[in-house]
């Protein structure tokens, strides 16, 4: 038995850097989640306590009244349904959308070919506010009778999920053409021999081999509509037709406001994202570097 064996395998001394950095990433950590944490401690309290002795002490009753409360006061369950009507919609037709401009530029070549998927992506990098004006005007001037309840764009979740679409194809169209254009060509080229049809390559060949590029996409997509706040604010008037983030309003009074009850209603409204977050982390977390290694 050799002397190294005998003794046992040396440790690794551990580098003060390396301390340093588990130390920087321990407070950061933290520092995001304070705000979550301090919003959790608020909404168990009653605003009462809270009131009387500051939200910077020790509590006597923790309970979760609040969070009942806010889902009766806010109608939240209505809601929910909203953002649905909203969000579905919004993923399934902007990956159809995109997927197919990603096809397009990524299997066939033609000279606008780098041009077409620029005015895709251009988009991305114009702010939204910029366009505020216009497009509400636009909204309040479009006349879709027998689509929308009012004939018009403005105040309805037709129009939501137009903009959505808008401002999401850009991103999904580059990050797909990136990815297809990883895969072989010669699938396409034996399919074309053998009498393809452009839809049947699209339909039946390529879009199966990018599902998962297509789950990736679907969980961002379905977490940045979901949490939508600007657009809803802008678009919408009619508090029935709210998305769930929006109507948080509704547990704010003309004349008071309880702080411990907003803060339960923000949690419950969070609480759909986290669960599709753990459900698909795999796909979220390659969503953020998908295309980054492709072409």
């Amino acid at each position: 038995m050799s002397t190294v064996s005998a003794l046992g395998k040396r440790r690794t001394p551990v580098r003060p850097a390396r301390i340093l950095l588990h130390v920087f990433l321990t407070g950061t950590a933290l520092a995001w989640l304070a705000p979550l944490l301090w919003a959790v401690f608020s909404a168990l309290r009653p605003y009462g306590e809270t009131s009387a002795k500051g939200y910077v002490s020790w509590p006597d009753t923790l309970n979760l009244d609040n969070f009942t409360n806010a889902f009766q006061q806010s109608d939240m369950l209505h809601y929910f349904g909203n953002t649905l009507l909203i969000a579905v919609p919004a993923v399934l037709l902007t990956l159809f959308l995109s997927s197919c401009v990603a096809f397009y530029v990524s299997r066939f070549d033609f000279r606008v070919n780098l041009a077409l998927l620029l005015v895709f992506t251009a988009g991305n990098l114009l702010p939204q506010q910029v366009i505020i004006t216009p497009l509400y005007r636009l909204y309040l001037l479009t006349d879709l009778p027998g689509i929308t309840a009012s004939g018009k764009l403005y105040d309805s979740a037709l129009g939501l999920v137009l903009i959505h679409v808008a401002f999401q194809s850009g991103f999904c169209a580059f990050v797909l053409s990136n990815y297809m254009r990883s895969l072989p060509h010669e699938l396409t080229e034996a399919a074309l021999v053998d009498g393809a049809s452009v839809w049947r390559l699209y339909w039946q060949i390529t879009l199966p081999l990018c599902k998962p590029a297509m789950a990736a996409l679907a969980t961002l997509l379905s977490i940045w509509i979901y949490n939508d706040f600007f657009w809803a604010l802008v678009l919408i008037s009619t508090g029935e037709n709210m998305p769930v983030t929006s109507a948080l309003n509704n547990l704010s009074g003309q004349y008071f406001t309880d702080p411990n009850l907003v803060a339960a209603g923000s949690l419950l409204t969070a609480i759909p994202t986290l669960v599709v977050y753990f459900v698909l982390q795999r796909q979220f977390v390659s969503g953020l570097t998908l295309g980054s290694n492709k072409g």
